[in-house]
């Protein structure tokens, strides 16, 4: 028997926490729900769910602050779910490490389209252990003092393994493998997150600020903006 994938649901707000139970366990998902930051947390640890669907107004500790604690222990893809639908609580989701935002009301039929493209993009780039050895014909990009190995996705900047989500070392990748080449957020957004993805570009520009917190800018290489257009990989003569 294949084991279902689990979904923890976060909201103070019953009626709205079983409903989204409801469709998702309809889709053959299994769920369990909180109804504030501290019995998410708990929950987070001992249920280990594969997607934590998390409502920004909780009693107690917000969403955002669960969000944090969650991403300082791993990687599980989180949706936020809020009423305000302004683009700063978006970017400030988005920069805390959550993969998708949903604004209430919701469709649900959107909500479980939502839910299946984040765990299948999650998924399909779960990074191979860092023992299995590159085989032949890897995909890696060097450049003095960046290694990017999207074989097993490893990043070494100066000598140092640097933790780095999927997505961010996708990003990373994809620039600098075709240097000097301008993308649009646009570009970026459909080669990385798919055509599948409902999002904003501005997940671009939180992922790009990301990269540029873990690498700085080397004297023959940086990520460079290109303003009003979009970013390449400027290498240097």
């Amino acid at each position: 028997m294949v084991n279902k994938q689990k979904i923890l649901i976060v909201d103070d707000d019953s009626n709205i926490a079983e409903l989204i139970s409801l469709y998702l366990t309809k889709e053959m998902y299994e769920t369990k729900t909180a109804g504030d930051g501290e019995e998410a947390l708990a929950l987070f640890d001992t249920f280990q769910p594969d997607l934590v669907m998390l409502d920004l107004m909780l009693p107690g500790k917000d969403g955002y602050e669960v969000c944090r604690e969650m991403r300082q222990k791993n990687d599980t893809p989180i949706i936020m779910l809020s009423a305000k639908g302004e683009t700063f609580d978006k970017v400030l989701g988005l920069e805390l490490g959550a993969d998708d935002y949903i604004i209430k009301p919701f469709d649900t039929k959107e909500l479980v389209a939502r839910v299946k493209a984040v765990l299948r993009r999650y998924h399909s780039s779960t990074p191979k252990p860092a023992s299995v050895p590159a085989a032949p014909g890897a995909k890696i990009v060097e450049y003095p003092g960046l290694i990017i190995n999207q074989t097993n996705y490893s990043v070494i900047y100066n000598g140092e393994t640097i933790d780095m989500p999927p997505k961010e070392m996708e990003l990373l990748y994809f620039l600098a493998s075709q240097p000097n080449q301008v993308f649009t957020r646009e570009q970026l957004l459909d080669h990385i997150w798919g055509y599948e993805y409902i999002g904003d570009t501005r997940t671009v520009d939180v992922h790009i600020k990301r990269l540029r917190e873990k690498i700085k800018d080397h004297d023959t290489w940086a990520i460079g903006t290109v303003w009003g257009i979009g970013y390449r990989f400027e290498v240097k003569a």
